[in-house]
C-alpha cells in the first residue's frame, strides 16, 4: 500500500466543521450529511472539510487531541514506555499534515502541534526500528505490532520485507545442503 492509499482511507476520518452557508441534506454513497447551518457545528468526513475550507465555506474545529498539552503528554507517554501507546487516531500522522497543510488558520499553536507531532513520530519510528533489530538478532519468529498506526507500518513494511528476505537467502547459503562435499584449499 502506498502512503497515498492511507492518506486516502484517512480522509473518511470524522471532523468537526462549522459551516458559514445553508444547504439541506446531501446525499452520498458514503451516507447523508447534512442540514448544513451556519454558525451550528457538525461532522463531516475529512476529505469533504477540506474541499469546504479550501472554498472558504467553513472553519475546521480542530480533533480534541490536536491540542499542544495533550500531545506532549502522549510525546513524554511514548518516550516512558518500551512498548507502542495507543494513539489518539489510528491516522494521526496524516489528519496532522492534511490538517496543518490546509487549515492552519484554525489550529491554535500550529506550529508547535507540527513539531510534537513530529517527535511522536521520530519516537515510535525509532522504537520500530529498535525492535526490528533485536526481531533479526535474536532470530525470533513473529513479531508483535500492536498500536502502530497503518501508515508506521507501511512506512517500514517494505524495507522489513526486503530484509527479512536477503536474511533468508544469507542463511540458507550459509547452511552446507546435504551431500555437499567440502572443498579444502
Amino acid at each position: 500500500m502506498e502512503p497515498a492509499e492511507v492518506e486516502f482511507l484517512a480522509e473518511k476520518e470524522p471532523v468537526t466543521v462549522i459551516p458559514n452557508f445553508s444547504l439541506d441534506k446531501i446525499y452520498l454513497i458514503g451516507g447523508d450529511l447534512g442540514p448544513f447551518n451556519p454558525g451550528l457545528p457538525m461532522e463531516v468526513p475529512l476529505w469533504l472539510a477540506v474541499n469546504l475550507k479550501q472554498r472558504q465555506k467553513c472553519r475546521i474545529v480542530p480533533p480534541e487531541w490536536m491540542d499542544v498539552e495533550k500531545l506532549e503528554e502522549i510525546r513524554e507517554q511514548e518516550r516512558r514506555e518500551d512498548t507502542f501507546t495507543p494513539m489518539p487516531s489510528p491516522h494521526y500522522m496524516e489528519l496532522t499534515k492534511l490538517l496543518l497543510n490546509h487549515a492552519s488558520d484554525n489550529i491554535p499553536k500550529a506550529d508547535e502541534i507540527r513539531t510534537l507531532v513530529k517527535d511522536i513520530w521520530d519516537t515510535r519510528l525509532a522504537k520500530l526500528r529498535l525492535s526490528a533489530d533485536r526481531f533479526v538478532r535474536e532470530q525470533e519468529t513473529y513479531a508483535k505490532l500492536d498500536n502502530l498506526t497503518l501508515m508506521e507500518i507501511n512506512t517500514t513494511a517494505a524495507f522489513f520485507t526486503e530484509s527479512l528476505n536477503h536474511m533468508y537467502k544469507l542463511r540458507t547459503n550459509l547452511q552446507p545442503s546435504e551431500g555437499a562435499e567440502s572443498q579444502e584449499y
